[in-house]
C-alpha cells in the first residue's frame, strides 16, 4: 500500500525488535515538506494530522528531542518526523512503541482514554464543556473524596516552585526559605541521592521512566520529612500527572515564569543548555516545551514573572506576594 509501513520482526536479546521501512521512497519527508512548501493541509488526512500534533505535544511536554524518542521507540528519526507531520501512516505496533517512549498509554496517544468503561463515559459526559474553574473544583472535590487532597494547614507550610529551567527556582527558592526560616529542598539533589548518581546518568543508564519514579519518591519523602519547606522542583515534573497531583495536594505551588529569551540566557550562563543542547534550533525547542507545559504549570496557586527586574527587586516582590497569600506576618 502506498505510503504504508512494513514491520519486519527479528529476535534481538530475547525480545522482538521492529524495523520500519517505506514501500514508496517518494513518501519520505523532504526539507521542503517540513517547511510546509510541498504539502498542504488539504493533502493530509485529518486523523493523521491530529495524531502527529499529539505526538509533538507529548514530546514537547516531556522535553524530549525527536532523536531521543526515536531511539527509545526503535524507529528511525525520519519515520517519527513523518508521523509528527501527519503523513506517516504508522502501524499499530509502531504507535505502541512511540507511546511507550513518550510514557503514555496508546489510548492517550490516539486521543481518547475516556471510552474504556460506561463509568468513564458517564463521568466524561458530566465534565464535558465545563470551563477550567469548574474542572478544578471537580478535581479538588475528587481529591477530598478519595483522601488525596492533603491537609490545608500543612499544605500552606510547604511552598513548591515550578517552572522551566532558568526561571529562578533555586536562587529565589533559597532566598525565600532563608527569609521564612524554612528548610530549602532542591528536589533534583534529592533524586540524585535516591539513585546514587547524577540525573544525566539516571537518564542514560535507566531511562526517563526510571527517572520519573525517583522523582516521585523524592517528592513523597520531602513531604513526609519537611513540615515547613521551600521546594525547588525539576522543570519536567509536571509531565507526570500523578506526581503533579501529589505536589498540588501537599504544597502551595508557585509557577515562576520568564520570557523564553530570559530562560535561554540564564541557562547558558549556567553553562548548561539541557535539554536543548542537541538541537540546532534551541529557541524553537524551548518555546515548544514552554507551550507544551504551560497548561500544567498554570495549575499552580500563584503565577509570578521573574523577567526583567534585578534579583533583589524580584525577590522582594515574590516575598511580599507569598507572605500575603499565606497570611504570614511580614518581618
Amino acid at each position: 500500500m502506498e505510503g504504508s509501513l512494513v514491520l519486519l520482526s527479528r529476535p534481538s536479546s530475547g525480545r522482538t525488535r521492529t524495523t520500519v521501512s517505506w514501500n514508496d521512497p517518494a513518501s519520505a519527508v523532504t526539507d521542503a515538506t517540513r517547511a510546509g512548501v510541498a504539502d498542504t493541509a488539504a493533502d493530509k488526512n485529518p486523523l493523521l494530522v491530529a495524531l502527529g500534533e499529539r505526538v509533538r505535544n507529548l514530546r514537547a511536554r516531556r522535553g524530549l528531542t525527536r532523536k531521543a524518542v526515536a531511539q527509545v521507540a526503535e524507529v528511525s528519526e525520519r519515520h517519527l518526523a513523518n508521523l509528527e507531520y501527519g503523513i506517516g501512516n504508522a502501524s499499530i505496533l509502531v504507535l505502541q512503541q512511540v507511546a511507550r517512549a513518550l510514557q503514555c498509554s496508546l489510548a492517550e496517544l490516539l486521543g481518547d482514554v475516556t471510552t474504556i468503561s460506561p463509568e468513564w463515559l458517564l463521568i466524561r459526559e458530566l465534565l464535558e464543556h465545563r470551563n477550567e474553574a469548574e474542572l478544578r473544583r471537580a478535581r479538588l472535590a475528587l481529591g477530598e473524596m478519595f483522601g488525596t487532597g492533603g491537609d490545608v494547614t500543612a499544605r500552606s507550610n510547604r511552598i513548591a516552585l515550578i517552572g522551566l529551567r532558568g526561571a529562578g527556582k533555586t536562587t529565589l527558592g533559597q532566598m525565600l526559605a532563608d527569609d521564612l526560616g524554612y528548610s530549602f529542598v532542591e528536589l533534583s539533589r534529592e533524586i540524585e541521592k535516591f539513585a546514587g548518581c547524577q540525573i544525566s546518568e539516571i537518564h542514560n543508564l535507566y531511562g526517563t521512566n526510571a527517572y520519573r519514579r525517583y522523582e516521585r519518591r523524592a517528592l513523597e519523602e520531602a513531604i513526609q520529612i519537611y513540615p515547613e519547606a521551600v521546594i525547588a522542583t525539576p522543570g519536567g515534573l509536571v509531565s507526570d500527572a500523578a506526581t503533579l497531583n501529589l505536589l498540588l495536594s501537599h504544597c502551595y505551588t508557585v509557577w515562576l515564569q520568564a520570557e523564553p529569551e530570559e530562560h535561554m540566557r540564564r541557562v547558558a550562563a549556567q553553562g548548561d543548555l539541557r535539554p536543548m543542547a542537541a538541537s540546532r534550533e534551541a529557541m524553537d525547542d524551548l518555546r515548544r516545551i514552554l507551550t507544551g507545559r504551560a497548561a500544567f504549570y498554570s495549575k499552580a496557586d500563584m503565577v509570578f514573572d521573574t523577567s526583567g527586574a534585578p534579583l533583589a527587586e524580584t525577590f522582594q516582590a515574590l516575598r511580599s506576594r507569598v507572605r500575603e497569600a499565606l497570611h504570614l506576618i511580614p518581618t
